[in-house]
């Protein structure tokens, strides 16, 4: 590829660490440097193609470590391919994902990594990582684990729910535990009772429970403070850093502050759903709520001011959306009649960005601290950093032009997520994307897609860098 220079000019660059006027210079699809706006050396930069700035915000691409593209889940697939999946994440601003690849009971770890490369390969408009789904802990497994870590594939997701597909048990969990202390790996963990909620279940259906706001009534909160509690004794006898996905309940959240508290290597995520949505949607009449079923549950509104206050304290460092969208006519509809059969999932991809600068601009987060939520500290935490998640010379040249003064309402009809319905269909947000770049080259360009599939390349991670 011959060499291209790109400048961004005027903007305020917003990072994790600070907020200055610069211009910036993007060569051969690297920052290559930074410059206070009007200085004789940004003056001085010649460049093919130059952006106007003025008025934005110039923020690393985000990334989101949590999705899961064309995943089979009950007896369908997430409705989102790699293509149109990582399509939507560019629009609203996200240039890396990393996407859960899937060990099969009775497979191997490669089987299911090599699985998930073919899905991708080819169809992505930005950058990607896998994690590992590891459904089937024995010697082998182990040591595979030993050799995805040598590879970049440096973190294994366990399921303390969903007895029967991926569920683990509390040795084979301390088994992989044991494992990652000694290789470098992070375990990420579902922190929910599935044996308790199973019966639960059984008993809510015999009672004719069947609607989706039973759904959050019987993954109760207190099963994922216990899960969660369960799981960082594991991770301590282990002697290994743990990152406990989606936290929805004030009751977990309690968990791994207080294990924070005592110098645990514990770390938890939370989910825009879980900050902005709640029970009242599962709630809502003609099996709409369905479409809020996800896992783990929507819980009352009043859980929402303690996961705020977690961002703030540092005692949840990162934001993913757990992007796994299942239509509501003939997907989410499998479980008219039966709340436990409702496909489990929520699209966000697209609107994880905007949402959370919506918080900024409500005043819970600072802008640095949006960044450092959906940027930063995701690339630290999975090995990716600073490549990306941050603007400097050398890293990445993922960057967004951000208009922190445009108006939007969300809706399906102008998302481009593959689904039949938004989340937060009618919401009115403050702040938009204007223009993406994924290393250097335009992928929104003014509210317009200039991408194509097979630009995204993957992106081998180092171990865990975040600590603190």
């Amino acid at each position: 590829m011959s060499s291209s220079r790109t400048v961004i000019r005027g903007g305020l660059v917003v990072t994790a660490a600070d907020e200055i006027h610069a211009d910036v210079l993007i060569e051969d699809g690297r920052i290559a440097a930074l410059a206070a706006a009007g200085t004789d050396a940004a003056r001085s930069w010649t460049a093919d193609r130059t952006i106007d700035a003025r008025q934005k915000y110039v923020i690393p691409g985000g990334v989101d470590a949590h999705t899961h593209m064309e995943m089979p889940f009950g007896g369908t697939y997430a409705s989102d391919t790699f293509e149109t999946g990582t399509r939507a994440a560019a629009w609203g601003g996200t240039t890396t994902i990393v996407d859960f690849a899937i060990q099969s009971v009775g497979h191997t770890l490669r089987e299911g990594l090599d699985a998930w490369h073919a899905k991708a390969d080819g169809q992505c408009a930005i950058d990607y990582g896998f994690h590992m789904i590891v459904s089937d802990v024995h010697e082998g497994t182990l040591k595979e684990m030993d050799l995805l870590v040598a590879e970049g594939v440096t973190s294994f997701k366990q399921f303390m729910a969903y007895p029967g597909v991926f569920y683990s048990d509390d040795g084979q969990i301390l088994r992989a535990m044991q494992r990652a202390g000694r290789n470098g790996g992070l375990i990420m963990m579902h922190a929910e009772n599935g044996i308790a909620i199973d019966v639960l279940v059984e008993q809510a259906l015999e009672r004719g429970e069947t609607d989706p706001r039973y759904h959050g009534e019987v993954r109760k909160a207190l099963l994922e403070a216990e899960a969660t509690h369960r799981a960082i004794k594991l991770a301590q006898v282990a002697g290994a850093p743990l990152y406990v996905v989606h936290v929805s309940a004030r009751e977990a959240l309690a968990e791994l502050a207080r294990a924070r508290d005592e110098g645990l290597h514990v770390y938890g995520e939370t989910c825009p759903q879980y900050l902005f949505l709640s029970t009242d949607n599962l709630a809502e009449p003609d099996f709409e709520g369905a479409k809020y079923v996800c896992s783990t549950p929507l819980r009352p509104k009043d859980h929402q001011d303690a996961l705020w206050r977690g961002l703030r304290t540092n005692d949840l460092q990162v934001v993913s959306t757990d992007h796994c969208p299942f239509c509501f006519t003939g997907q989410k509809e499998l479980g008219r009649g039966d709340f436990s059969k409702i496909p489990n999932g929520l699209p966000g991809v697209e609107n994880r960005m905007d949402l959370l600068h919506q918080a900024v601009v409500d005043g819970r987060i600072s802008r640095r601290r949006w960044i450092e939520l959906a940027c930063a500290n995701p690339a630290r935490m999975f090995g990716l950093y600073p490549k990306k998640g941050t603007i400097a010379p050398g890293t990445d040249a993922d960057v967004v032009i951000y208009d922190p003064h445009a108006e939007q309402i969300v809706s399906a009809d102008t998302h481009h997520m593959n689904v039949d319905y938004s989340a937060y269909e009618g919401k009115q947000l403050t702040g938009r994307v204007e223009t993406v770049l994924s290393r250097g080259e335009l992928v929104i360009d003014q509210r317009e897609f200039t991408g194509r599939a097979g630009h995204g390349v993957y992106v081998p991670r180092g171990v865990t860098q975040y600590v603190g």
